[in-house]
């Protein structure tokens, strides 16, 4: 729903720039591939013996890893907001990072 109201109130004042589209393409594949992601991570995890706290860590890491990765995109939409895009869509990356190792340890040592 964001993606939608972002552009709309881009395009209520002007066209979008070339850039602006382009981060626009990419936080929707962003946040299209990295459910897919998700939901893989998760069936992974729920066939590992990690402890339930750690379970729940990597389910959170892999909402706010991907609300970030995907949603620091169209924080570039927003006029001057190019280097807080990029920090959010950075975080994003590093939550998501972690997410996949703990995964990948309770694959293979749990």
């Amino acid at each position: 729903m964001y993606g939608g109201y972002a552009l709309m109130g881009v395009l209520r004042d002007r066209k979008l720039t070339e850039h602006q589209r382009a981060m626009f393409r990419a936080g929707h594949a962003h946040a299209g591939v990295l459910l897919v992601l998700a939901l893989v991570a998760l069936q992974i995890v729920s066939r590992t013996t990690l402890p339930d706290t750690t379970r729940w860590i990597t389910c959170f890491l892999l909402l706010f890893g991907i609300l970030a990765q995907s949603g620091g995109f169209f924080l570039h939409l927003l006029p001057n907001q190019g280097k807080v895009g990029g920090r959010v869509t950075s975080a994003g990356a590093v939550l998501l990072a972690a997410a996949t190792l703990l995964t990948a340890y309770g694959v293979a040592f749990a």
